[in-house]
């Protein structure tokens, strides 16, 4: 009898040390893994959220047509029409820049006209205009001329195998004409640049003469005045090189301006 108990203490005190290894090693086994899975899912969703988010931010830009593009583009140009720096502008500022935007919109489309839109001395700068544009066209047109008279020679030359056409041609070498023909071109397209860039002049002129009479306040407080003088000359030594040496004087321009 006393041995079946101490068996059986025996074996009861084995099936508890086993009981107490396998619940240690299930919480051991169990508290990481678990621990690592929800880890996981926490930061496959913290990770998921912003993407989810960029993805919306994505598909809402990606919805804009091109047509309702150019309707936000055409709004905001609209809007920089009445607001500066997010300011209103009032009316009388908004009559100024259409006149101004008139004004240099017509001389592009007709030189002088936005020079009479602005009135002033509208009649003395449109006849300086076009006189300027017509000069340009005629020396365009001498330069044209002296640029096909070289060519015309070359060509021929060129297909006869020498044979000499123009008769006040007939002492140039083919180098001579191939550098003249060359200097004509040069100043032709030179004049056209020139007479493009008097035409532009003539539109910002048109700009800025508006802006000066329109959005500034030139009165007539301050005056300016010039003209020629005579400026005694300090070195009597080259006094005789000039025209008015004799007087000890020299030709000058004198500037005056009062203000009240």
């Amino acid at each position: 009898m006393r041995y079946i108990s101490i068996l059986f203490f025996i074996i009861s005190a084995t099936l508890s040390i086993y009981a107490q290894e396998q619940d240690t090693t299930t919480k051991t086994i169990d508290t990481p893994v678990t621990d690592t899975v929800k880890t996981k899912i926490a930061l496959q969703d913290s990770v998921d959220m912003p993407q989810d988010t960029l993805g919306a931010v994505q598909d809402s830009v990606r919805k804009e047509t091109r047509k309702e593009r150019r309707e936000r583009e055409k709004a905001e140009k609209e809007r920089e029409k009445y607001y500066y720096k997010d300011i209103k502008k009032d009316s009388a500022r908004l009559e100024i820049e259409q006149i101004s935007r008139t004004a240099w919109r017509r001389s592009l489309i007709l030189p002088g006209w936005g020079q009479y839109t602005n009135k002033g001395l509208w009649w003395v700068k449109v006849p300086i205009i076009y006189g300027g544009l017509v000069t340009g066209y005629v020396v365009f047109d001498y330069w044209q001329w002296y640029y096909k008279k070289f060519l015309d020679e070359l060509d021929y030359r060129i297909t006869t195998n020498g044979d000499k056409q123009d008769l006040d041609l007939l002492y140039w070498e083919t180098e001579g004409l191939v550098r003249q023909k060359d200097y004509g071109r040069r100043n032709r397209d030179l004049t056209v640049l020139i007479t493009a860039g008097f035409w532009g002049l003539n539109v910002v002129e048109a700009y800025v003469d508006s802006m000066l009479k329109y959005r500034w306040n030139i009165g007539s407080d301050m005056t300016m005045r010039i003209r020629p003088t005579l400026i005694p000359s300090m070195n009597t030594g080259l006094a005789s090189s000039h025209a008015l040496g004799g007087f000890s004087v020299t030709p000058g321009i004198k500037l005056t301006m009062n203000l009240k």
